[in-house]
This record gives structure tokens, sequence and C-alpha cells, in this order.
């Protein structure tokens, strides 16, 4: 049995589809463009071939905001 030891890269890995919000998105699977989108996946609502969701970013309670200035606790 072979087992792969090497990282996984994801530049080397070649061309993956996904769902770009905000934008026309054509199925690969049949060629419609009806979705049913969740929060981590999109369906298409003819076939029902699911692509990740790609939005740029996170959102939700992962997502921290810095001003850029440093807190200072000692006044």
């Amino acid at each position: 049995m072979y087992y792969d030891t090497d990282a996984f890269t994801a530049a080397n890995s070649g061309y993956r589809i996904a769902f770009h919000p905000g934008e026309h998105n054509h199925c690969p699977g049949c060629g419609q463009s009806h979705w049913t989108v969740g929060r981590m996946t999109a369906e298409c609502a003819f076939c029902g071939t699911a692509l990740p969701i790609n939005n740029g970013g996170t959102f939700g309670a992962g997502l921290f905001h810095t001003s850029g200035k440093p807190d200072s606790l000692a006044a």
C-alpha cells in the first residue's frame, strides 16, 4: 500500500471549480444557473451538483477585526 508523505500544496493541485457569490454561476454538470446556497456549499437545483462556496475570506464568529492601533493597558 502506498502512503503519500508529501504535504498538500494548493498551488500544485490544479484548477478547482467553486461557486462565487454575487456572480452568475453555471453548473458544471448540467449548465443551469439555479442554486440552493448553504453556509459551506451551493447545490444545483436541477442536477444536485454541489460546489464549495468561494467567498474570499472568513465570516461570522471566526472573524477578528483590528483597528491597527496598539492597546495601551498601562496608562
